[in-house]
């Protein structure tokens, strides 16, 4: 169930223009939130799905006071640069992954408007594609990057800030040169890891695979999206991303080389434990907690999930994470509980008194 919707302060209609996963999700929570939208996309029938799920209308608007552009990469500037030659009070914002070239190619063009042009981009996403992937709460909680330059009006900047604010995302505030280096880090790199792992899965026997488990969904889950649109991220942020990948090419050198030499690798397994630790925990936490997984077999009966959930509640452990895999071969399957580490065996025993094989 979503949160009650934050009373936006938009003076005015948005006009979304890319009508995909991103532009229907900001069409979807802003319509939520009380502001008219309008709805544009190079498909019609991508904007047509939008208007049918709620996001807006197709109608052509008299006024906006806001543009937001959702398109790929490689259009970002063009459709930036028309829209704010044919708004000529709206402020106009792009959402793409990438910040600095397109800012870069409207300012080489001496665009007029520059100053109305405040780039964002909300950390949401899914591996799918599309407006019937869309979700009015996709930005609750995520960070939403917002990217003046010096240029900017500051009423501008601020309208920005607020549309990130209504969708219900945290405002994060950065040029745009060190955005596009921090994505490359959280993002791009962890995109083509994923690739790279999913690939490898090519020429196995079949039989390989049948060993497969939660964890290597968990890493190839974001190889399955879209290889066109990715392949417009990584060339716009290509020079973030060699200097990260360079690094990645020297941990796994040094890999390899302790693996033949059959000499310690610990000091690359290890950076691997004290980054996770770096990650933000929830609730603004500046580092995630240490955690522990508690495993527990779920029978594969209805309510015996909603059963699991009441009794860890009884127990007074917190859940920070959840997942389920499949126990092949049985008709379990086996729940896999993220708690504060100091809190598992309280969990472990909590459930085992309760009739449930948990363990560690």
């Amino acid at each position: 169930m979503s949160s009650a919707p934050r009373a936006a302060e938009i003076p005015g209609p948005v006009l979304v223009i890319g009508c995909g996963l991103v532009g229907t999700s900001i069409a979807l929570a802003l319509t939520r939130a009380g502001v008219a939208v309008h709805l544009r996309d190079v498909l019609p029938q991508n904007a047509r799905t939008a208007e049918m799920l709620g996001a807006g209308t197709l109608a052509e608007p008299e006024t906006v006071a806001l543009v937001v552009v959702a398109v790929p990469p490689d259009y970002v500037a063009e459709v930036v640069a028309d829209a704010l030659g044919e708004w000529a009070d709206a402020v106009v914002t792009d959402v793409a992954s990438v910040k600095h070239p397109p800012l870069q190619s409207l300012a080489d063009a001496d665009t007029p408007g520059l100053e109305r042009y405040v780039g964002s981009h909300p950390m949401a996403g899914s591996e799918r594609s599309g407006p019937t992937a869309a979700s009015e709460t996709l930005f609750e909680g995520r960070a939403w990057a917002v990217t003046p330059h010096a240029a900017a009006a500051p009423d501008a900047v601020e309208l920005v800030r607020e549309l990130g604010r209504t969708t219900g995302a945290t405002v994060v505030e950065m040029p745009t040169d060190e955005h596009d280096f921090a994505v490359a880090r959280v993002s791009h790199l962890p995109q083509v890891m994923s690739v790279l792992t999913a690939a490898r899965l090519h020429g196995g026997p079949s039989d390989h695979l049948a060993l497969a488990g939660q964890g290597l969904r968990d890493v190839t889950r974001i190889a399955a999206s879209d290889p066109g649109l990715w392949r417009q991220i990584l060339h716009a942020n290509r020079l973030p991303l060699v200097e990260l990948l360079r690094g990645v090419r020297d941990d796994l050198d040094e890999l390899l080389d302790g693996m033949e030499r059959s000499q310690v690798i610990e000091d690359v397994l290890g950076r691997g434990v004290s980054g996770t630790r770096l990650i933000p925990g929830k609730h603004g936490e500046e580092a995630a907690p240490l955690l522990a997984t508690v495993f527990v077999q779920v029978p594969d009966q209805p309510g015996e999930l909603g059963r699991l959930f009441r009794d860890t509640g009884e127990s007074g452990v917190n859940i920070e994470d959840l997942r389920i895999d499949h126990d092949l071969g049985r008709p379990v399957g086996i729940a896999e509980i993220a708690v504060r580490s100091e809190r598992a065996e309280d969990l472990t025993s909590a459930l085992t008194d309760r009739g449930w094989t948990a363990y560690l």
